[in-house]
């Protein structure tokens, strides 16, 4: 973030829910994050979550799309992931999965990589949005869900 602006930054990307799509979001998140100490950590999120998209929800049906977002501040980046929903439940958010399952571990590393993940369910789909501190023990920072 340039050294004079004082307030977040949001970027947003709108991709049809094909597999390939996933490697163009983690390709642009880059982009956007260039010179970011957390760049690498939040290209792996954004890979998990456009996945998780694609393979659990409708955004990885015919027509189907995801949404990512990314708000950078000095403080924190923050990536949101919203999917075309369809599915029964919500994502869940945990350290527990089954390490040796094929499937179910992605929400688990994005928890271990991120500094605080929420999860929002709305009628049109879920966000999942996982926020990487500059400062380990912040919080409540300019980008920050509620």
């Amino acid at each position: 973030m340039h050294e004079y602006t004082s307030t977040p930054r949001v970027w947003g990307l709108s991709c049809p829910g094909f597999p390939e799509e996933v490697s163009r979001a983690r390709r642009w998140t880059r982009d956007v994050l260039r010179g970011s100490p957390l760049a690498d950590d939040a290209e792996l999120i954004v890979s998990e979550l456009s996945a998780n998209a694609i393979l659990h929800t409708a955004s990885g049906r015919e027509h189907g799309s995801f949404r990512l977002a990314v708000c950078v501040s000095a403080q924190v980046v923050a990536v949101s992931v919203t999917d075309d929903g369809g599915v029964d439940g919500t994502p869940k958010v945990g350290h527990d999965q089954d390490q040796d399952a094929e499937h179910g571990r992605g929400l688990g590393m994005v928890s271990a990589i991120a500094h605080r993940v929420v999860v929002h369910d709305s009628d049109h789909g879920h966000t999942v949005t996982a926020e990487l501190y500059a400062d380990p023990h912040g919080g409540g920072h300019p980008c920050g869900t509620t």
